[in-house]
């Protein structure tokens, strides 16, 4: 759990806490092998452009290997095909476009207002399509704005070619390390449940911070192993005993929750055996199946008990249980299938519409500004509000602070290089240090990034410019003048950045939590196992959409009043109604093992109160008063008590008026 951070005693002209959130670097590890791979995919071209006295050329495919760069954020190698080569192919069709309307004047600014409008609404396909669109919108307005070497398909080819460049760096460990990235991400999942396993009922053991970190694991884990999974029908092979292994985790998973209100700490050997399973998942290792494990005593532990030893028996298998292959996110449709739903969710999708127009607009002015006024190489103008209004990426307001410091910095570097170094073979060493500090700081801050990018990208523009320091001053007003459209046409005249209903996704939470509810107790219907499958199926998805409404709240905290300070408010109700979850997963898995099923009475109270609670939270703009009583269970036996001291503790939070 990431709580939004308490206000300091401060002077009182310090920054706000939800600006400084925003400023602050994250810890995170430097990927070296991204940042040897970064230097020698940016100054490859670029030395090859100089030795045959064609510099332009591999300035081009230095800018292509740079956006390569940037689109190179996936861990499996499949993964990364999908995530460098499709906005690769965008970026050459947005170079074209751009170039078929260079210094055409108001003809450039209704294609680039256009090509702002299909890049907004593809995003909201998913990560690949939002890239994609970033690089189709970057490349346009590139090529409106920059002149190209003739004929007209020598700039796209470039610019693609090293795009692919970059891609064949990253694919050359593929038939080393192939499916490296699955297995690491399964393990991964196995260590972050012993993690779970071993905080429950401990008071210093941090459960709900443990308890997200499960749900991040297995949606990397599930996210890896089911993009692969969508081409293998097979029943045997290392895809589907991986796929076995990640599934049978699932009920130790479950059963962590019933440890948790058990109030007890399990044993010091649970934990541990399930981190001596990650190692044989991600060693590819068989080996004995048989635990040593204390006897349970109670149906917590018996539920903890009977999921780990199945684990450690599909672990140790050379062959998977051919029955324990379902997907339990379910297997992603045909491709054709999936473009049609990606083009209804395109065209009819309201969302998609409203970030289409608003980044429309934004480019729209951007260029009609450019147009009316004399501004040298105005490209950058349109290219700060394309990097800054990207929601999917994070808070417009705070990118457009972040990008305007980032530039602000970046442009201190590229003024001492512009400066201090001779054009020519000596731009080859620097572009390697400079490539190389985008991926070692990228993952700290978009503020890092950006003061990494705006230097390299300056360098790149001056071998095809000759302007040299002269770039350096027009840039940093661009960049202002762009964060400034960015931040009134993008952000402060549209209503939703100010009156943002932040409980609506919260809301739909709670009532799939209802109805997960009265699933998990209902009769079964046909064949127990596939209704305890869809048990686990409606699980997991609700934590998968408990883990976006997470990352929107927190995106939120980073806006300004009265956006963040609403999102500060509800936070609670979210960490509660985890916990409300976790409380209907004990008890049915305390069901499971022996305890007594609740009635349907006491199931109809609860579903009752969940949907009280959902209407509140979605018609409230504050947090209002959803207390109400039990009609049927005030006592505190049976398996869902739990559940209810949890409830009341949701209504006690949102009866606070603020």
């Amino acid at each position: 759990m990431i709580p939004p951070r308490p206000a300091r005693p401060t002077a009182r002209l310090a920054p706000p806490e939800w600006l400084l959130s925003g400023l602050r670097p994250k810890a995170a590890p430097i990927p070296w092998a991204a940042v040897v791979r970064a230097a020698v995919a940016l100054a490859t071209p670029l030395a090859v452009g100089l030795a045959y006295d064609r510099p332009a050329y591999g300035a081009l495919a230095s800018m292509g290997a740079l956006y390569g760069v940037i689109s190179d954020t996936a861990d499996a190698y499949r993964l990364r095909l999908l995530h460098i080569a499709i906005p690769q192919l965008f970026g050459a069709l947005g170079l074209i476009l751009g170039s078929l309307v260079f210094d055409r004047g108001w003809l450039a600014v209704a294609a680039l207002t256009l090509v702002a409008l299909v890049s907004g609404m593809i995003s909201s396909i998913g990560a690949v399509a939002s890239v994609a669109g970033l690089l189709l919108l970057i490349t346009s307005v590139l090529g409106a704005g920059l002149p190209l070497p003739d004929p007209w398909w020598v700039g796209p080819l470039l610019l693609a070619c090293g795009g692919f460049f970059v891609l064949v760096l990253s694919l050359l460990g593929w038939p080393f390390r192939g499916r490296i990235a699955e297995r690491t991400a399964v393990a991964d999942a196995y260590r972050a449940c012993a993690d779970l396993l071993e905080s429950a009922a401990r008071e210093d053991g941090d459960y709900d911070a443990k308890r997200q970190a499960v749900t991040e694991a297995l949606n990397k884990a599930y996210d890896l192993v089911l993009a692969r999974r969508a081409r293998d029908h097979g029943r045997r092979g290392p895809l589907v005993r991986l796929l076995s292994q990640l599934n049978v985790l699932i009920p130790l998973v479950e059963a962590a929750p019933a440890a948790q209100l058990r109030r007890r700490p399990l044993p010091d050997a649970i934990p541990a055996a399930v981190r001596e399973l990650a190692q044989a998942v991600e060693e590819s290792r068989l080996g004995d199946a048989d635990l040593d494990l204390p006897a349970p005593r109670t149906p917590s532990e018996r539920a903890v008990d009977v999921a780990l030893r199945r684990a450690a028996t599909v672990v140790h298998k050379a062959d998977p249980d051919p029955y324990n292959v379902d997907d339990r996110l379910g297997r992603p449709a045909a491709l054709g299938v999936r473009i049609r739903r990606a083009g209804r969710d395109v065209l009819f999708s309201e969302a998609s519409w409203r970030y289409g127009l608003r980044l429309a607009l934004c480019i729209g002015l951007a260029q009609s500004l450019v147009s009316l006024i004399d501004v040298p190489r105005s490209y950058w103008v349109a290219l700060t509000v394309t990097f800054v209004l990207k929601p999917d990426f994070g808070s417009v307001f705070s990118r457009a602070v972040l990008r305007a410091l980032g530039t602000a910095g970046g442009l201190v570097v590229a003024a001492a290089v512009l400066s201090h170094v001779q054009r020519g073979w000596w731009d080859v060493p620097v572009l390697v240090v400079l490539a190389a500090c985008i991926p070692a700081v990228s993952a700290k801050s978009y503020g890092f990034q950006t003061a990494a990018i705006t230097p390299v990208i300056l360098l790149l523009s001056d071998v095809l410019n000759h302007e040299g320091f002269a770039l350096v001053v027009p840039r940093l007003v661009d960049s202002l003048i762009g964060c400034a459209i960015a931040l009134v046409a993008g952000y402060l005249l549209w209503p939703e950045s100010w009156h943002t209903r932040i409980g609506d996704r919260l809301a739909d939470a709670v009532d799939d939590t209802a109805n997960y509810l009265t699933y998990a107790f209902g009769p079964t219907e046909g064949d127990p196992a596939a209704t305890q499958a869809e048990r686990v199926r409606r699980r997991r998805k609700i934590y998968r959409d408990l883990s976006v409404v997470r990352s929107e709240f927190q995106r939120a905290l980073t806006e300004p009043p009265p956006t963040g300070a609403r999102a500060a408010a509800w936070w609670p109700l979210v960490v509660a109604l985890e916990r409300i979850i976790d409380a209907t997963t004990a008890a049915r898995v305390r069901v499971n093992h022996g305890a007594p099923p609740p009635g349907a009475a006491e199931i109809a109270d609860a579903e009752r109160q969940l949907r009280e609670l959902a209407a509140r939270v979605r018609s409230s703009v504050v947090l209002v008063d959803v207390r109400k009583g039990w009609s049927a269970a005030d006592d505190e036996k049976g398996v869902l008590a739990p559940l209810r001291q949890e409830l009341r503790s949701a209504q006690a939070i949102t009866s606070q008026r603020r």
